[in-house]
């Protein structure tokens, strides 16, 4: 039992009795954690803005036998045009709803708390193909996960050259003519072979730096949320 100084993100929040709030917080060394903000709905309480879903503040948390309450939170960013724009708030939904699906309690999630604040804060701030974000996300996320897709070279036979197919059995990129025993392998442009590659090696910071055409953009669309699919039904 103790205090514990975090900072943390809100990815879910949830009524509970007549004032308070249940919070799902991501933090970079407590993993997922599930913490009651006390009085949190009454008009003057001072946790009424740290306890927004998307919040990313920096929380004194008091850790119970077998629970964490919030004592107090500085509130960083609030993600504002987040939440006054429906199409945006759908989108950041989809990713905090995967962030709390692949991480646990006690997980060293600074690398996935510091995509998610790029992620959102890119969404929030920026003109961007919603579509395309979530995909890059998707597949970053994967990557920090241990999970990348091969990438490199064909991931049948190795070769390096006409990596023109993405196969979902073999979670990678695949020649064609290797692609020709997988009936599961798309083949895709060359743009979308491109925004794969940077999508898992990219700097962080310049994540969500390039566009691709729309065609590669449905593309990428398609392979990110099978290849998620796929790694979570293992």
């Amino acid at each position: 039992m103790g205090i514990i100084k975090t900072k943390a993100m809100v990815i879910a929040e949830h009524n509970m009795g007549d004032y308070d709030k249940m919070l799902t917080l991501i933090t970079p060394g407590l993993g997922k954690i599930s913490c009651a903000a006390k009085g949190a709905r009454r008009p003057k309480s001072s946790l009424l803005a740290g306890s927004q879903y998307l919040c990313f503040g920096e929380y004194i948390l008091y850790k119970g036998a077998s629970s964490y309450n919030i004592n107090s939170c500085d509130p960083i960013e609030v993600f504002y045009n987040v939440r006054t724009d429906l199409e945006k708030l759908e989108q950041v939904a989809k990713i905090t709803k995967l962030v709390q699906a692949v991480t646990t309690e006690n997980q060293n999630s600074y690398k996935i708390l510091q995509l998610l604040l790029n992620t959102v804060y890119v969404i929030s701030n920026l003109d961007k193909d919603l579509r395309l974000i979530n995909s890059i996300f998707k597949l970053r996320l994967m990557y920090i996960l241990g999970f990348a897709p091969r990438i490199d070279k064909c991931c049948n036979c190795e070769e390096k050259e006409d990596l023109e197919y993405f196969s979902f059995k073999d979670k990678g990129l695949k020649c064609k003519i290797c692609a020709k025993q997988d009936k599961g392998a798309i083949k895709i442009a060359n743009a979308s072979v491109k925004a794969i590659k940077y999508a898992v090696l990219a700097p962080e910071k310049k994540l969500y730096s390039f566009n691709i055409p729309e065609d590669s953009i449905k593309e990428l669309e398609i392979i990110a949320k099978l290849y998620v699919d796929e790694i979570l039904a293992q």
